[in-house]
Protein backbone atom coordinates (compact mmCIF):
# COMPACT_ATOMS: atom_id res chain seq x y z
CA UNK A 1 0.00 0.00 0.00
CA UNK A 2 2.47 2.39 0.63
CA UNK A 3 4.71 1.73 -2.27
CA UNK A 4 1.16 2.37 -4.53
CA UNK A 5 0.87 5.81 -2.83
CA UNK A 6 4.26 6.47 -3.35
CA UNK A 7 4.04 5.75 -7.39
CA UNK A 8 0.75 7.94 -7.01
CA UNK A 9 2.31 10.66 -5.63
CA UNK A 10 5.10 10.98 -8.59
CA UNK A 11 3.09 10.05 -11.21
CA UNK A 12 1.43 12.90 -10.38
CA UNK A 13 4.44 15.15 -10.26
CA UNK A 14 4.96 15.50 -6.47
CA UNK A 15 8.13 14.94 -4.69
CA UNK A 16 8.00 12.19 -1.99
CA UNK A 17 10.60 12.22 0.87
CA UNK A 18 10.90 9.44 3.27
CA UNK A 19 12.37 9.79 6.47
CA UNK A 20 15.82 7.80 7.26
CA UNK A 21 15.61 6.42 3.58
CA UNK A 22 15.64 9.59 0.50
CA UNK A 23 13.69 11.44 -1.42
CA UNK A 24 12.18 10.87 -4.48
CA UNK A 25 12.51 14.00 -7.01
CA UNK A 26 10.55 14.73 -10.27
CA UNK A 27 12.64 16.69 -12.57
CA UNK A 28 11.00 17.96 -16.00
CA UNK A 29 13.21 18.30 -18.83
CA UNK A 30 13.44 20.61 -21.90
CA UNK A 31 13.46 19.66 -25.58
CA UNK A 32 17.07 19.83 -26.58
CA UNK A 33 19.17 19.17 -29.18
CA UNK A 34 22.05 16.19 -28.90
CA UNK A 35 24.33 14.54 -30.77
CA UNK A 36 24.77 10.90 -32.14
CA UNK A 37 28.00 10.11 -30.81
CA UNK A 38 28.76 7.46 -33.77
CA UNK A 39 27.97 9.46 -36.43
CA UNK A 40 27.84 12.82 -35.42
CA UNK A 41 24.32 14.11 -36.72
CA UNK A 42 22.24 16.30 -34.45
CA UNK A 43 19.03 14.71 -32.89
CA UNK A 44 16.16 16.55 -30.97
CA UNK A 45 16.09 14.59 -27.47
CA UNK A 46 12.13 15.23 -26.81
CA UNK A 47 11.30 16.98 -23.46
CA UNK A 48 10.49 14.27 -20.73
CA UNK A 49 9.25 13.80 -16.88
CA UNK A 50 12.64 12.11 -15.09
CA UNK A 51 13.05 10.68 -11.32
CA UNK A 52 15.86 11.44 -9.25
CA UNK A 53 16.69 9.53 -5.81
CA UNK A 54 18.68 10.83 -2.90
CA UNK A 55 19.45 8.72 -0.68
CA UNK A 56 19.13 10.27 3.29
CA UNK A 57 22.95 10.17 5.27
CA UNK A 58 21.23 7.84 7.38
CA UNK A 59 20.68 5.13 4.70
CA UNK A 60 24.60 6.28 2.95
CA UNK A 61 26.10 5.40 6.25
CA UNK A 62 24.22 1.96 6.79
CA UNK A 63 24.91 1.17 3.34
CA UNK A 64 28.63 2.25 2.75
CA UNK A 65 29.67 0.68 6.05
CA UNK A 66 29.95 3.41 8.46
CA UNK A 67 27.93 3.03 11.46
CA UNK A 68 28.73 4.30 14.81
CA UNK A 69 32.33 3.85 14.25
CA UNK A 70 32.31 6.73 11.52
CA UNK A 71 30.23 9.35 13.63
CA UNK A 72 32.57 9.38 16.42
CA UNK A 73 35.77 9.39 14.45
CA UNK A 74 37.68 7.76 12.06
CA UNK A 75 38.05 4.35 12.73
CA UNK A 76 41.33 2.46 12.72
CA UNK A 77 40.64 1.19 8.99
CA UNK A 78 41.05 4.56 7.75
CA UNK A 79 44.10 5.23 8.66
CA UNK A 80 45.53 1.80 7.61
CA UNK A 81 44.18 2.67 4.14
CA UNK A 82 45.65 5.72 3.51
CA UNK A 83 49.25 6.74 3.82
CA UNK A 84 48.76 10.58 4.91
CA UNK A 85 46.93 9.28 7.89
CA UNK A 86 49.28 6.91 8.69
CA UNK A 87 52.27 8.98 9.38
CA UNK A 88 50.17 10.92 11.89
CA UNK A 89 50.04 8.11 14.62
Amino acid sequence: MLLKEVVDALGRGEDVKLASFGAFIVRDKRARIGRNPKTGADATIAARRVLLFHASRTLRDRVGGRGEERREGMSDDASRDNPALRKMG
